[in-house]
């Protein structure tokens, strides 16, 4: 029946550019005369090369048009959207009703003759196509009053821990309402909370790590700030991690830096003056090497 279908849209339908493409994709899967057909909104912007929102828009005007209609109470296979063609549903019944009357056959009286025909919901069975089992209430997200749920869609498990909850306790989403939210950017002694290295903030424990091993007083409190200032310009482009996986990267790089007060290991010679503040290591070398050319060649 796909084939009168799609010959429905290309003869008579009005739609146009996007609009007819995403119809005669739909068409393409009309399972019997019902014109009853299941797309995901996926398999539509891969079958058209359109975008989510061309398509969208398209099967606005399809319904709009009424050459289109969406059969929410109705899930295809993998949980796609189920489609019926009216206007097409409607000609193909008119021309086998006609067929059947030419033929001698006896039609069952009770539709008129060009009326839409009854949807006939056990015959798409055969086809994957069935009844939502858990009927939509209109408003997305709503949930139902506490207490024993009914009606939950076979083959999608319940959330877990939900078998405990009490009456009267409401649903927070991932944490008791009675809880704070401490598994943020805030704390790092939350293992499992997952946050960036810019959000995230050394706790109680953290601070008093520092205090107990000497960092503090090994690197005072501005070169402990520019250690943490590294760490983080060095952690920007890393991928989210546990909180408590930054806090163990964040202690082993204290551990390593380096104090601001401690004097370089450089290759001076022992009775060349001090090196000046600020010289960096590349200038301190050429200074030796310099320190060392001078006195060969005053010996000489």
């Amino acid at each position: 029946m796909s084939t009168d279908a799609r010959e429905w849209v290309w003869v008579h339908s009005s739609s146009r550019g996007s609009a007819r493409l995403v119809l005669l994709s739909i068409a393409d899967r009309v399972a019997d005369e019902q014109c009853v057909s299941w797309a995901s909104q996926a398999s539509l912007t891969a079958r058209t090369r359109a975008s989510n929102s061309t398509v969208r828009e398209a099967i606005g005007r399809l319904v709009e048009a009424g050459e289109l209609e969406q059969l929410g109470y109705l899930v295809g296979p993998q949980g796609s959207t189920v489609y019926r063609l009216p206007l097409a549903a409607r000609a193909i019944a008119r021309a086998l009703r006609v067929q059947q009357e030419e033929a001698g056959v006896d039609v069952a009286p009770g539709e008129e003759s060009g009326a839409l025909p009854t949807l006939r919901i056990s015959a798409l069975g055969q086809y994957g196509i069935r009844p939502r089992e858990v009927p939509e209430t209109g408003r997305a997200g709503c949930r139902k009053p506490a207490g024993p749920e009914t009606g939950r869609a076979r083959g999608k498990p319940a959330p877990r821990g939900a078998g405990n909850r009490q009456g009267g306790v409401p649903v927070s989403g991932t944490q008791n309402s009675s809880e704070p939210e401490r598994n943020g950017s805030s704390s790092s002694s939350a293992g499992g909370a997952v946050t960036s290295a810019a959000r995230w903030q050394p706790d109680p424990a953290a601070l008093a790590w520092i205090r107990e091993q000497g960092h503090l007083d090994r690197l005072g409190e501005q070169g402990l700030k520019a250690a943490d200032a590294k760490w983080r310009a060095h952690r920007a482009d890393s991928a989210p991690r546990p909180a408590g996986a930054w806090a163990a990267d964040w202690r082993s790089w204290i551990a390593r830096e380096h104090s601001p007060h401690r004097p370089g290991l450089y290759a001076v010679p022992a009775n060349s003056p001090a090196r000046p503040g600020g010289m960096t290591r590349a200038q301190a070398h050429t200074a030796a090497l310099l320190a060392a050319v001078e006195k060969r060649t005053g010996t000489e």
